[in-house]
């Protein structure tokens, strides 16, 4: 179970990298790509993204793209977070989550 601290710092991380990414769709190879779902370790060194890309060829391409500037994302988020002394590493994750549901409502229609 998540503490309040860890919760408030996933929503802040969310609410960044997604700015992040609308401001500089460059990086998205402008596609549309939101983040879906943050999780922070308990120890707040790690935070995993979870990434939906829409309009996309190439969803592994976008992605690859994404992930070559993690760094430069992360020093991004690391300056509005200047409360926290250790800024988490973002690892990024494709969100697969509505790919899997339109499958399932496909499968209940037959």
């Amino acid at each position: 179970m998540a503490s309040i601290r860890q919760n408030k710092i996933e929503s802040v991380i969310q609410s960044e990298v997604s700015v992040y990414l609308q401001r500089n769709s460059s990086i998205c190879l402008g596609t549309m790509v939101s983040v879906t779902v943050v999780r922070v370790t308990s120890d707040l060194s790690l935070a995993r993204c979870y990434l939906s890309i829409f309009g996309a060829k190439d969803k592994q391409e976008v992605f690859e793209n994404i992930e070559s500037n993690s760094s430069r994302i992360r020093g991004e988020v690391g300056k509005k977070l200047k409360n926290l002394r250790k800024i988490p590493a973002l690892k990024f994750h494709i969100d697969d989550s509505l790919d899997y549901a339109s499958k399932i409502d496909e499968l209940l229609k037959k």
